[in-house]
């Protein structure tokens, strides 16, 4: 806007995600098609090292999952994703306000929307650290506009849609912490399967306490007009609809997207987190990342300065990102105190 040249009003953003999202979608559905595991990384194993070393999963066995394993998980996360459209739509009044075949048709959207979302977001955020769901979550809205779904439908497939992608991200992060606690445990595979299990029933108990705290504390939150930006954003777009030519300019537009997000490949996620940078309303967060980068380079110059030995400063690198690491690990934990702080003070 201050160039007199306002990107998200044309909806240029929306168009990359489109591209890029459909590309990434594309690479995850690759990526699970040529995965090997279980046995058949065993007999690599063997066939590479012979006795091998003597703990880690190049050890004993490497993954745990194997292709076929991984994809009927999905098909059942699909079928549990539909019923769940179908509980949606029967507690929210979807039933009452659409025909047999538009219900349907915004059942099915929705447990795509769902599924999709989840395997864009949790892969942005594995490779990334970014969680690019309102970006998705928008796509989706405009897809639901373009097909006309009334208001509280298309309200109620947001909100859905939204609240998938970031649970299945921030449970990859959890498990992916686990696996480097737990990946030179010899015998790795049952310390790693048992140890899964145990982050599993965590994950279940932090999701009743969720409960019992958003149940407490979502009226005072939502009448002193706390209501996350996003929504605002989500509301306005559904409130003002699309002009004619958008879904033109869109589809021009998904051309660099794809472009981008193909040339970047799936382990960096350029493509998403381009629109979803083009998405962010705040230049102030652009601004902090690019000055944490600055930060990280910096140091990690500093650190290996003097060195020559190849192998000594990619051990410097190494020591270099623990130490931000566990500097960014205490900056999450001062924000979180912070959140919990406010949190209380609602209440």
């Amino acid at each position: 806007p201050d160039f007199g040249f306002d990107l998200g009003a044309r909806h240029v953003p929306h168009g990359l995600m489109i591209g890029a999202g459909l590309v990434a979608l594309v690479q995850a559905l690759l990526l699970m098609r040529t995965r090997k595991g279980g046995a058949a990384a065993a007999a690599g194993a063997k066939a590479a090292g012979g006795a091998g070393a003597a703990a880690g999963p190049d050890a004993d066995g490497g993954r745990t999952v194997e292709a076929p394993q991984l994809r009927r998980g999905l098909l059942e996360g699909m079928a549990l994703f539909l019923c769940g459209a179908v509980v949606v739509a029967i507690g929210g009044g979807v039933v009452g306000g659409l025909y047999l075949p538009a219900l349907v048709g915004w059942v099915l959207l929705a447990g795509v929307a769902a599924i999709v979302h989840q395997l864009i977001v949790g892969l942005a955020a594995m490779h990334s650290g970014w969680f690019p769901a309102f970006a998705v979550t928008l796509i989706f809205l405009i897809i639901g506009l373009v097909l006309h779904i009334p208001t509280v439908p298309l309200a109620l497939l947001v909100g859905y849609t939204a609240s998938t992608g970031p649970a299945f991200a921030d449970l990859g992060y959890d498990f992916k912490a686990g696996w480097l606690l737990r990946r030179d445990a010899a015998p790795w595979r049952p310390f790693e399967l048992e140890g899964r299990r145990q982050q599993y029933l965590a994950q279940l108990v932090g999701f009743g306490v969720a409960l019992v705290v958003v149940a407490i504390a979502w009226k005072t939150f939502f009448s002193d007009g706390k209501v996350p930006p996003v929504a605002e954003v989500y509301v306005t777009t559904i409130k003002t609809g699309l002009e004619p030519g958008t879904m033109t300019t869109m589809l021009l537009w998904a051309i660099p997207g794809a472009l981008v997000q193909l040339l970047g490949g799936p382990s960096r996620q350029m493509g998403v987190l381009l629109a979803t940078g083009l998405l962010v309303a705040t230049p102030q967060a652009g601004w902090m990342v690019l000055g944490a980068l600055v930060v990280r380079q910096l140091y990690t110059r500093w650190r290996r300065r003097g060195v020559t030995d190849p192998a000594a400063r990619e051990e410097s690198d190494e020591q270099a990102e623990n130490d931000l690491s566990l500097v960014g690990a205490g900056l999450v934990a001062g924000s979180s105190l912070n959140d919990v702080g406010q949190l209380t003070k609602a209440l």
